[in-house]
């Protein structure tokens, strides 16, 4: 399409099904592109005003299909119609005044000319503004990461902009993912001066991969958050995983400065696999935020579905103890028990992630007879034994009552959940893997066995679920969970009426959660379940679970 054949509709009709961005967001993982739908959902957030104002300038840093800023071009031309009438006119301001961004690879750079421009050469007769430069104001610049030298002069292992392993930086020629906008390529130079007053994206979510420990996948998408708010926009809104709401590998600063910060207007909350990016495998699901330079108050917070806002409600983000309630109707829930309960709180009786030292999910120094003086060790499939000197971390509690946890429980964002595995009560006598979470420690059998109970109680896994977005399970999951008296068995029924839920708040909760119960081994340390002919044993050598990655915490 060459610019004197531009007009209204070129950029303002409505989308064919189906369409080719469509198609192409299902393609990547590592940089997944925006659908168009997704896109037009993003672009809902901003206000009205953006769409009839010929001077701001928007940037998308992180570029991959362009949907998003082709999107944005098309409201644009329906916005400033009055303002310019001529068509033709109108697509060339805002094709060269308006709209920048960066390609996260070579690839995406010109995949985005193509959406935005119809031509990826933005010099050539079929694009529909000419440039004097091929790549137009939709450029990919190239970057490196920065990995800084150790004392012996040898660079380190990660990227001090990004935190991505060594082994991406393979030279110009192979694609590195050090992302030109916040390895401080992008912006150029030429354009130091240039303010940018709408920031929309859906930047890299991780760099890296899981393939061992010094690789694992890292987030990258708070670096894009961080530097476009350092840029001063007058308005920010982006696409980005929820997990941050509640964990993150290495997001616990990031996360106090999100929820500290009043400029956030609005997010949206899609917590549904698959909801916004079909055949991607995004854990916790994604949210896509309003961020307002002039804005400081509550944030209205939304949570779609399918496609739909089910629920909005406008509240302070610090109400959440650290962490973002995804929930509004939850968050009334928790807010009644915060009130009513006085005492500790389940996560103060937890323990630590790696619960009796350096016992991995993986561990192999065990043997399957015990021997004079050996521990027992609950694996998640089976039972063996070491040498108390394998225990390098609390040996005092292998003889004390307690109540494992799976540390890997449900985390798939399903509209019913069982949030945690089967709590395993057992009598003294035994350690655990990195498999398990100590959720708590006692002194008799009576106690033991009512906390295993209270922990499959709907109304505890409801209160642990709003603190948890992916599958991984630690004691700051508990935080919401009240410590009560455990000399009584507690029912769900019983806790309703201790903490006055209302007959909604008991149907809401009763609809979220399936039942659940626990596994007793309250006459032996070793539970029969993991022993051979139990429904959790394995025959020894076959391969464990996946062991945890500490990627949300």
């Amino acid at each position: 399409m060459s610019l004197e054949t531009a007009d209204d509709t070129d950029l303002t009709r409505p989308q064919r099904v189906p369409d080719i961005l469509d198609a192409i967001a299902a393609l990547s993982s590592d940089a997944v592109p925006t659908p168009p739908l997704l896109a037009r959902a993003l672009l809902d957030v901003l206000p009205d005003e953006v769409w009839s104002n010929p001077h701001y300038r928007w940037l998308d840093p992180a570029t991959k299909s362009g949907s998003i800023l082709r999107e944005a071009a098309r409201r644009l031309m329906a916005g400033l119609a009055e303002w310019e009438p001529d068509p033709v006119k109108r697509a060339e301001h805002i094709m060269r005044n308006m709209l920048f961004g960066c390609g996260v690879t070579q690839l995406h750079g010109e995949m985005t000319r193509r959406s935005v421009y119809v031509s990826r050469d933005a010099t050539g007769p079929l694009s529909l503004v000419k440039f004097t430069s091929p790549e137009g104001n939709l450029p990919f610049i190239p970057a490196e990461h920065d990995f800084p030298l150790n004392r012996n002069g040898e660079s380190t292992r990660s990227c001090r902009k990004c935190g991505a392993p060594i082994g991406l930086e393979r030279g110009m020629r192979r694609e590195n993912y050090a992302y030109a906008f916040i390895h401080g390529a992008y912006p150029t130079e030429e354009m130091k001066h240039m303010q940018f007053d709408v920031i929309v994206t859906n930047p890299p979510y991780q760099t890296g991969d899981k393939k061992n420990e010094e690789d694992r996948a890292a987030p990258v998408y708070q670096y894009f958050i961080e530097h476009s708010i350092a840029l001063n926009p007058k308005y920010l809104a982006m696409i980005v995983p929820s997990r941050w709401f509640t964990g993150g590998f290495g997001l616990d600063k990031f996360r106090e400065r999100m929820i500290a910060d009043r400029h956030f207007r609005a997010i949206v909350d899609n917590p549904k696999l698959f909801d916004c990016f079909p055949g991607v495998e995004i854990k916790g699901g994604v949210n896509y935020f309003l961020w307002d330079r002039d804005h400081d108050g509550d944030c209205e917070f939304s949570t779609r579905i399918d496609g739909v806002i089910l629920s909005t409600s406008t509240r302070d983000l610090r109400d959440g103890d650290g962490i973002v309630m995804r929930d509004n109707q939850a968050a009334t829930i928790v807010e009644k028990v915060k009130t009513r309960h006085e005492g500790a709180w389940c996560d103060t009786v937890c323990g630590p992630q790696m619960p009796f030292g350096q016992m991995r999910t993986n561990f192999s120094g065990d043997h399957p007879v015990r021997e004079p003086g050996d521990i027992a060790v609950v694996f998640s499939n089976r039972v063996g034994y070491v040498n108390p000197s394998a225990i390098d971390k609390n040996l005092d509690w292998v003889d004390r009552w307690k109540v494992l946890v799976p540390m890997a429980g449900d985390g798939h964002g399903r509209e019913v959940s069982y949030v945690l595995g089967e709590p395993l009560a057992l009598s003294p006598g035994s350690a655990c893997t990195q498999t398990y979470l100590v959720a708590g420690l006692f002194d008799t059998r009576e106690e033991t066995e009512n906390y295993a109970h209270y922990l499959t109680t709907k109304f505890a896994r409801f209160l642990i679920l709003q603190r948890k977005t992916t599958q991984h399970v630690y004691s700051d999951r508990f935080k919401f969970v009240p410590y009560l008296d455990m000399t009584r068995r507690w029912t769900d029924t019983d806790l309703y009426a201790y903490f006055g839920f209302t007959e909604e708040d008991v149907a809401y909760v009763e609809a979220a959660i399936h039942p659940r119960e626990p596994i007793l081994s309250l006459d032996s340390p070793l539970p029969s379940t993991h022993l051979p002919g139990g429904s959790k044993y394995r025959v020894p050598g076959t391969p464990e679970e996946p062991e945890p990655v500490e990627d949300d915490e």
